[in-house]
């Protein structure tokens, strides 16, 4: 017994003879007949011949609802995986750092919940060195988090994203804010509070700050509290530009000019362990966020 065994009498079922049925499965005749005798060879009478008329017996009559309930079931597989191939189901699970969190997390569940409503999505959100744990534990599907944070790479593979500027933010009532022009050393009289920065950024900064050194005042993955702390006070944020741009549009925030030779760029990256499939959901994740990206470095 097999599925086109199923099949063929579901359709001898439907049709009450077996020229029609055959002609509506594109089969010959025979080829149609020798099934049917096969099936019945194997399960029993399925069908009375009476005449012209083939109607079903007892044992045709339960084995045909049987066979409409398994076939439904194969078709509901297959529907299944065309949809689960083209990312309309299944789920992803996705590790974002401070930064790419507040640049990626609302354009993306915008773009999936429009596009893809029965793709499940995870979003975590912590420490690179903790979503690195998760990633090689399986826990998440990928990741994107500053390039300079990652570890040893050999079981990864790294996808670099467009590079962004990164520069200071301050509330509009600071005194840096009506200035035409901005020197490092005018804004390291104020506190500065950041995601974190680079071993070249912080050395930059240092070189700046002169005998006094520099360190970060305040150094905190919830972007969001950075925000509400450089609102609130003369703190300037430190960070890729990109992720204050809802706050500076709307007038809480201001960015301000990047001081001469202090031009820096965040590196992100879209992280997955070497030799996993990709599967549709994480692709599509994948595709949104470099779009993202994209258009937040053009800005």
């Amino acid at each position: 017994m097999n599925l086109a065994q199923l099949a063929h009498l579901v359709a001898l079922l439907e049709t009450g003879s077996f020229t029609r049925a055959a002609e509506a499965l594109h089969l010959s005749q025979p080829a149609f007949s020798r099934s049917i005798q096969l099936l019945e060879g194997e399960l029993g009478p399925l069908v009375d011949r009476i005449g012209k008329r083939n109607e079903p017996t007892p044992l045709g009559r339960l084995v045909g609802q049987r066979a409409r309930r398994v076939l439904a079931e194969v078709e509901e597989i297959r529907r299944e995986a065309e949809m689960l191939a083209q990312g309309e189901t299944g789920a992803i699970r996705l590790g974002l750092g401070a930064a790419p969190s507040a640049l990626l997390s609302v354009p993306l569940m915008q773009h999936l919940l429009a596009q893809y409503p029965k793709l499940r999505v995870k979003l975590s959100r912590g420490p690179s060195d903790s979503l690195l744990v998760s990633l090689r534990e399986r826990v998440l599907d990928a990741l994107i988090v500053h390039i300079r944070t990652l570890d040893n790479e050999e079981d990864l593979d790294v996808a670099p994203m467009p590079a962004l500027a990164s520069g200071f933010v301050c509330r509009p009532g600071h005194a840096l804010a009506g200035l035409r022009a901005v020197a490092l050393t005018d804004v390291l009289r104020y506190p500065v509070v950041s995601t974190g920065l680079s071993p070249e950024t912080r050395r930059r900064l240092a070189g700046a700050a002169g005998s006094g050194g520099f360190e970060l005042h305040m150094e905190c993955e919830d972007i969001s509290f950075l925000f509400d702390i450089v609102e609130q006070s003369d703190a300037v944020f430190l960070g890729v530009l990109a992720s204050a741009h809802p706050l500076v549009e709307s007038g809480r925030l201001i960015a301000l000019p990047p001081p001469p030779d202090f031009e820096i760029q965040a590196h992100f990256a879209f992280v997955t362990l070497r030799g996993r499939s990709i599967s549709p959901a994480t692709r599509i994740t994948r595709e949104r966020c470099f779009q993202v990206i994209q258009e937040a470095a053009g800005a």
